[in-house]
């Protein structure tokens, strides 16, 4: 069965457009296009429930970012994909926290849609380079004393997480914590498990959803 999107944009020849080029796109159809989030949520009340969610950040009567956090607590499943026409880390860093699953710009080239919809249907998320450096530059790390006890981490490897929540190398990282490469190495390993990540991106972005590292 095709994987089935929803768009909620208020700006109608942008929403059509997108919408066209979804339904070119083999594998994928368009269930329906919502003017704004308040009319996202209310088809949905009616059904049918779509595997993704377009959703537009500035919308009249319901906004992107309310949207996305009613769309995580009424409609766990479906996963959110942001579209924007700004970059501003702010904006993007408040959609991840309320559970969206990506950000793309409006700008973007189809391929990028593509790619993004196809990240988010079989990894359950799309973490571009671009969303990636603007979510690292936003974090300023806390101090903190003693044991960790989120994930339970000790000490040792939340100092780890807080350095690799920035763009330091893993050798930057050795350095800095003065020990060796591999230890870094086994931190990392030791910080994925706990996390249940696999990449160095979701360990970072988990910690933002958390409250690890805080803005």
């Amino acid at each position: 069965m095709p994987i089935s999107i929803a768009i909620a944009d208020d700006h109608n020849l942008v929403a059509e457009a997108i919408s066209d080029l979804v339904q070119k796109f083999d594998n994928y159809e368009v269930l329906f296009v919502a003017g704004n989030g308040r009319d996202l949520l209310n088809r949905l009340q009616r059904g049918p429930i779509p595997d993704i969610a377009l959703v537009d950040l500035n919308m009249p009567e319901m906004d992107g970012f309310e949207t996305t956090s009613q769309l995580r607590q009424l409609h766990p499943s479906v996963r959110v994909l942001a579209l924007s026409m700004t970059d501003r880390e702010e904006h993007i860093v408040r959609m991840v926290r309320n559970g969206a699953r990506g950000y793309l710009l409006k700008d973007c080239r189809p391929s990028e849609l593509r790619r993004a919809l196809d990240d988010v249907t079989t990894k359950g998320f799309y973490y571009s380079d671009f969303l990636t450096h603007q979510l690292i530059r936003s974090m300023n790390l806390p101090d903190v004393a003693g044991p960790v006890s989120y994930f339970n981490l000790n000490k040792r490897e939340f100092n780890f997480l807080k350095l690799a929540c920035s763009e330091l190398t893993y050798n930057e990282i050795a350095d800095k914590m003065c020990v060796s490469p591999r230890t870094v190495d086994g931190y990392r390993e030791a910080v994925f498990q706990k996390m249940n990540v696999r990449t160095r991106v979701g360990m970072a972005l988990e910690a933002v959803r958390k409250g690890l590292v805080e803005l």
